[in-house]
């Protein structure tokens, strides 16, 4: 494969069994499709739940708790993956998921609504993580692009589709169908797995296997304690406050913990392996960045569309939605390019794109017209398409069997902390810059909320428009960091692992 030498044979990559793979890829399909719609079919039935429950103060719990439990489990399933095989990991994870759907649909309260979510996140993990190692299991390299651009176009649709799906049951059904509906189609992915998935035998091993189970509790204290610290400082209590201090200082410590136990650990959860590879830590690093700069469009594009350019909740969904159309389509077409120059110049070539158009949108005219944003958009989809696929790709290519699923879940939990941290630090400056120009009387929440009753003031407009553009540049700024973890870290060409019989 040009731009890929260094090719070497590894006796444990093998895939699955062409057989029945075609029903193994509709399960992935669906299990990546609930994954996909959870977060953007709750969002819409908000109120509704909230009127029937109670308990608006701590609402966002909902998604906090489930994206806390999402990430931290991520590099859990990902080494039990590799120790006992996908297929139990996964349809372990599918069951609790589906649990956890059936109890938030019975909540009687908030409070058991949101543990119920944190039980849903547990399942979750496995079924990110999980559904891409899979991926990488089902195809020879040459023929990964097609399953990742399938998967790509389930979170697509799932980000056009939710809202509206989660809006219809919300508005003509009770909000506990939201959850409900999750149990059919998880369990016509759970019959597709156990009856079509079948794992290669893999030589038994010569001591049974040891979990980790200190270092996987440590890494969820750990995790939960920073990302708990991340996405309420700022919201439930200032940052500089006693419980954000508390909470950044205990995390702080758990880090020291966790090294500790994972270097005496004789099968880390973390293995040290992950960050002493250029090629996975560099991809971690730019993986990481790229979450970051996810949170401008996805947070921040649809108020700007609303409050600047006066447009209805449904057209801002459009500007923003129009990126999961080129997304998909620049991923499967990313194939081409990397077989050319490889996958670091590939990933590179994206990411510069994606920096000059996250830097061309500060300059937009004010007010300006719905199109520019669109095209910017568009635009911008189609180079993170470029940039994420090769690397993830060129990752699971450079590690056999029984490292794919630890390296998997590696990049997919550096991109889940990026986004959780850019939606804390770019939510701060968000706020920042509105409180610079109305003189400390609004806040992001605030403005998003006064949308309801009317348009807002035009000195409100321009502050929006200013808060917007500040953070885009610091999207900007995390894209070229990204470039330059690539340009200075990764290796010029990945080294790849060739499976035998392609």
């Amino acid at each position: 494969m040009p731009g890929t030498p260094g090719i070497r044979k590894a006796t444990a990559d093998r895939p699955p069994a062409p057989p029945g793979r075609r029903a193994v890829v509709a399960s992935l399909m669906l299990c990546m499709g609930l994954a996909a719609l959870d977060s953007t079919i709750v969002s819409t039935a908000v109120p509704q739940i909230v009127g029937d429950l109670g308990g608006f103060s701590v609402f966002s719990w909902l998604f906090s708790g489930y994206l806390l439990a999402v990430t931290v489990t991520l590099p859990v399933y990902g080494k039990l993956s590799d120790t006992f095989g996908r297929k139990p990991v996964l349809i372990a994870g599918s069951v609790l998921f589906l649990l956890g759907s059936l109890l938030c649909a019975l909540a009687w309260n908030m409070a058991a609504l949101i543990a119920f979510r944190i039980v849903q996140g547990l399942g979750g993990g496995a079924l990110q993580g999980t559904v891409q190692t899979l991926a990488a299991d089902l195809y020879p390299l040459e023929q990964r692009p097609k399953i990742q651009a399938k998967l790509s176009t389930v979170w697509a649709t799932s980000a056009v589709a939710g809202p509206a799906l989660g809006g219809v049951i919300a508005t003509y059904a009770d909000w506990r169908w939201i959850f409900l509906v999750n149990l059919p189609l998880g369990a016509v992915a759970l019959w597709l797995l156990i009856r079509h998935l079948h794992e290669p035998e893999r030589a038994a091993p010569t001591r049974p296997p040891r979990i980790d189970w200190a270092g996987a509790l440590t890494v969820f204290a750990c995790g939960g304690v920073l990302l708990m610290a991340l996405v309420q400082g700022g919201v439930a209590w200032p940052w500089l406050s006693p419980p954000s201090i508390a909470l950044f200082c205990t995390g702080l410590g758990l880090i020291a913990v966790l090294v500790r136990v994972e270097r005496r650990a004789a099968e880390p959860i973390i293995p040290g392996w992950v960050w002493r590879r250029r090629t996975i830590a560099a991809v971690n690093l730019a993986l990481g960045a790229l979450g970051l700069l996810m949170v401008a469009p996805t947070v921040f594009l649809p108020t700007y569309a609303q409050a600047v350019l006066g447009l209805a909740p449904i057209a801002a969904g459009f500007v923003l939605s129009v990126w999961t159309l080129s997304w998909p389509v620049s991923a499967a077409l990313s194939q081409h390019v990397y077989r050319r120059i490889g996958f670091r110049n590939t990933a590179m070539l994206g990411i510069g794109t994606a920096t000059l158009i996250l830097l061309a949108f500060p300059f937009l005219p004010y007010p300006g017209e719905a199109w520019q944003p669109t095209v910017l958009m568009l635009l911008l989809g189609g180079a993170l398409g470029l940039f994420q696929l090769p690397l993830i790709i060129g990752v699971q290519s450079s590690v056999d069997w029984a490292e794919r699923g630890t390296a998997t879940a590696s990049v997919l939990f550096c991109r889940q902390t990026g986004q959780t941290i850019g939606a804390a630090v770019f939510g701060a400056v968000a706020n920042g810059v509105l409180a610079s120009r109305l003189g400390g009387a609004a806040d992001l929440d605030s403005v998003t909320t006064s949308l309801e009753s009317g348009a807002p003031a035009e000195h409100v407009r321009r502050a929006v428009a200013d808060a917007v553009h500040t953070v885009y540049f610091g999207a900007a700024c995390a894209a070229a960091v990204a470039f330059l973890v690539l340009l200075f870290v990764a290796p010029r060409r990945f080294p790849v692992l060739k499976n035998p019989g392609d």
